[in-house]
């Protein structure tokens, strides 16, 4: 399973923007920082049962660069 999770971001970039189709946009960013943020999000819960707690802040990590990309 480690193979599908990105080791860095412009592998977690690509598999947003490009695999997923996903516009990172100002707004998208702020929800999903503010979700994963929230331990009571389902989806976050949910994610940290799948990925773990290092992932979730990883995560984080690549969701506040990118929206130092785009601020």
């Amino acid at each position: 399973m480690s193979d599908l999770i990105p080791g860095n971001y412009n592998e977690w970039h690509h598999c947003i923007t490009k695999i997923c189709r996903i516009p990172l946009t100002e707004s998208y960013i702020r929800e999903r920082i503010s979700a994963l943020n929230n331990e009571q999000d389902y989806m976050t819960s949910r994610f940290v049962e799948l990925y773990g707690e290092e992932q979730r802040q990883q995560t984080l990590l690549w969701f506040e660069q990118a929206l130092s990309e785009v601020t």
